[in-house]
């Protein structure tokens, strides 16, 4: 340490020991034949919220305003989007990097699936291993120019959340949760990584929050009340909206016609991603 060393290492440029490196400096370099504009995490304190169906129709929602959008499958050892959008090929490259697939209406798409020899092989891979994959798809892919990329996460915040946060330049992320008691220690946990990351944290979905009567329409809220709108406003973030537990939902994606759901459940979302975060067209 120098004698003259404030104690603060923003902004300096001396080496020694002490000195942190910045955010940018652990990013790992995108692929020098893409452009990628907007990142955008999507995040869960647990598993089975329905992550992977959130980051997957925000990205069809966006698309159909006209942006470009992609989605890199960060959920290694669980990945479901794919299927969501019918993409059952292999991913190709050449040697200047990977070929993401495309879906029917132009989402690129990188998965762990799409380079196993099937996709019932199961992913038995160490933590490394698997945070080095996630480094890959950022930086070997061939993405092209893409306006919005979601980042599909897997639960928790262990090893590869921690990878994504540290290795891609994330400009925000949004916690998806469902209807339960647990609910704020939960949502806490991400908010408080994504601080500790130094990432912006944009808001609060929550799924399964309810059951529509098909003759009255009425919602019925069978995990009890929600409490997301003010456990959101609690960790002073943005409430994106609600989802229902609904049959049309889970059967787009198991029939991988993802595409071809209309609701608008996650407008209100997408609407907010496009203000905060606006790309020129």
């Amino acid at each position: 340490m120098s004698e003259n060393c404030s104690g603060s290492c923003a902004g300096c440029t001396q080496e020694c020991s002490s000195r942190k490196p910045s955010r940018e400096e652990l990013f790992e370099p995108l692929n020098a034949y893409s452009k990628v504009k907007k990142v955008i995490g999507v995040v869960s304190g647990k598993g089975g919220v329905g992550k992977s169906f959130i980051t997957s129709y925000l990205s069809v929602l966006l698309n159909r305003k006209g942006y470009t959008t992609a989605i890199l499958d960060a959920d290694v050892t669980g990945p479901s989007i794919p299927k969501a959008f019918g993409i059952h090929g292999s991913a190709k490259g050449n040697e200047e990097g990977i070929f993401p697939e495309e879906s029917k209406k132009g989402v690129r798409v990188m998965s762990v699936n799409l380079l196993l020899d099937s996709e019932e092989t199961p992913v038995i891979w160490r933590g490394p291993v698997i945070a080095g994959t996630v480094k890959q798809f950022w930086s070997e892919v061939l993405w092209g120019d893409v306006d919005y990329m979601f980042v599909d996460m897997p639960p928790g915040t262990g090893d590869v959340p921690l990878t994504v946060f540290q290795s891609i330049p994330l400009d925000g992320i949004i916690i998806v949760t469902s209807p339960q008691d647990l609910v704020s220690m939960i949502v806490a946990k991400a908010v408080n990584m994504a601080k500790a990351m130094e990432v912006p944290a944009l808001g609060l979905v929550e799924n399964y929050a309810y059951v529509e009567c098909p003759d009255c329409q009425k919602k019925i809220y069978v995990f009890g009340e929600s409490h997301a709108e003010e456990t959101a406003a609690k960790h002073g973030i943005k409430f994106l909206g609600q989802l229902p537990l609904s049959q049309v939902i889970s059967q787009a994606v198991d029939k991988e016609k993802i595409e071809e759901l209309e609701g608008g459940w996650l407008d209100g979302a997408a609407a907010y991603i496009e203000s905060v975060h606006p790309v020129a067209k």
